[in-house]
């Protein structure tokens, strides 16, 4: 998805969203809207394009993962700092 984020199929990024975001908050036929665990942007809110994602959708939803992996990373960093 890093590499080509216009080649990405819907199914796979809710494969990827479900993972890091756990169950869609939000579904209909075409959108599906993730929580997560701030406000604002990065926001997961993906489209189903005939089968395919939206390219800045895919780059979102990248950001909104490594934003995650950073606040997984501070708090563990903080867990070990106060043990």
């Amino acid at each position: 998805m890093r590499r080509n984020p216009k080649r990405g199929s819907f199914n796979d990024l809710c494969k990827v969203c479900d993972h890091f975001f756990g169950e869609a908050r939000q579904t209909s036929v075409s959108h599906r809207v993730y929580k997560t665990p701030w406000q604002g942007d990065p926001r997961v809110n993906i489209q189903n394009d005939k089968r395919m994602a939206k390219a800045y959708q895919v780059r979102q939803v990248l950001k909104a993962i490594e934003r995650l992996t950073d606040l997984d990373g501070d708090k563990e960093e903080h867990d070990n700092v106060t043990k």
